[in-house]
C-alpha cells in the first residue's frame, strides 16, 4: 500500500461509489491538505455531499480508499470509526440546531455526549466557543429567537465544541444575507488559521468561497474536473469549469434532463 500523504488529513485513493447502477465518483483521487481551506465545488447531483459522508464514514467506497490521518475508513469497526468521528466537527446546511434546546445547551450537547467533563469546565467551554463566534451574550436564546445568520454561528460553535481536526461545512452560505454572508466566511478562516483546523467547504457561492479557500475541487460527471488554488481553477480552459466558475447558462451543463424527444412524448405523427 502507498504510504499516507504526510501532509494530507484526507484522501481519496481511486475511489469509486455510486447507487445501484448510477456511478457518483468514479475513479477519484484526491487529498485535503491539513491546515487548509478546501472548497469542494461543482453543478447539483455532482457527489459533493456524496464526499462527506464518505468521509464521516456514512458511507464505504465501493473501490479504493478513503483515508482519515491514515486510516482507510472503510477498515475501521464501529469503535475505530466514533473514535475518527470525535475528530470531526459538521457544520450541516441551516445549522440544524436543536430547536428545544436554548444556544447554550445546543454547543454544549457533543460535550455532554461525547466526554466526561465536570459541567463547570463545559459551562466555560461553551462559552469560550460562543464568544469565538461573537454570541456569548445569546446563550440564553432559543433556535427561534435568533437570525438565520446567528443560527449559522451556533452551529459553528457546536461543530468546533470538541476541538476537532476536520470541520466539514455544507452549504454554509445558502439563505444568508450579504452581511451575514461575509461573517460567516470570515469566520470559518478564521478559526481555521486560529485553531489550527482543516476545513472542508461545499458551497456554491464562488467569490466568498475562493475568496476564503487555499484549494478549490470542482466536480462534475463523477470526476474532478479541476483542482488547484482558486485563481488557477478561474482560469481553467476546461469547458465545464468556464460555465460553472462564470454562471453561465449555456455549456456542458444542459437544462433539460435527458429523456424522450418532444416527438415521443407528445405523440406527433407523421403527415
Amino acid at each position: 500500500m502507498t504510504a499516507s500523504k504526510p501532509d494530507a488529513l484526507v484522501e481519496f485513493r481511486n475511489l469509486t461509489f455510486g447507487y445501484g447502477e448510477r456511478v457518483i465518483l468514479d475513479d477519484i483521487t484526491l487529498s485535503l491538505p491539513r491546515g487548509k481551506v478546501t472548497a469542494l465545488m461543482g453543478a447539483s447531483g455532482g457527489g459533493k455531499t456524496t464526499t462527506l459522508r464518505l468521509i464521516g464514514g456514512q458511507y464505504r467506497a465501493q473501490k479504493g480508499e478513503a483515508l482519515f490521518d491514515g486510516q482507510d475508513l472503510g477498515r475501521l469497526d464501529q469503535e475505530q470509526l466514533y473514535a475518527a468521528r470525535r475528530r470531526m466537527g459538521m457544520l450541516f446546511q441551516f445549522g440544524a440546531l436543536f430547536t428545544d434546546l436554548n444556544v447554550f445547551d445546543n454547543v454544549a450537547f457533543p460535550l455532554r455526549e461525547h466526554t466526561d467533563l465536570p459541567e463547570s469546565l463545559i459551562h466555560d467551554i461553551v462559552l469560550m466557543k460562543l464568544d469565538a463566534v461573537g454570541l456569548r451574550g445569546a446563550r440564553q436564546l432559543m433556535p427561534s429567537e435568533i437570525s438565520g445568520g446567528m443560527n449559522r454561528r451556533v452551529a459553528l460553535a457546536r461543530a468546533i465544541a470538541l476541538d476537532p481536526d476536520l470541520v466539514m461545512y455544507d452549504e454554509p452560505f445558502s439563505g444568508l444575507d450579504p452581511i451575514s454572508l461575509g461573517t460567516a466566511a470570515r469566520l470559518i478562516r478564521q478559526l481555521n488559521d486560529t485553531l489550527g483546523l482543516t476545513s472542508l467547504v461545499v458551497s456554491h457561492e464562488i467569490p466568498e468561497t475562493f475568496h476564503i479557500a487555499d484549494q478549490v475541487i470542482i466536480l462534475a460527471n463523477g470526476r474532478i474536473a479541476a483542482q488547484g488554488t482558486p485563481e488557477e481553477v478561474r482560469n481553467s480552459s476546461d469547458p465545464l469549469v468556464v460555465q460553472f466558475v462564470n454562471a453561465l447558462t449555456e455549456g456542458p451543463v444542459q437544462f433539460h434532463y435527458p429523456g424522450p424527444t418532444l416527438a415521443d412524448d407528445f405523440g406527433v405523427r407523421a403527415a
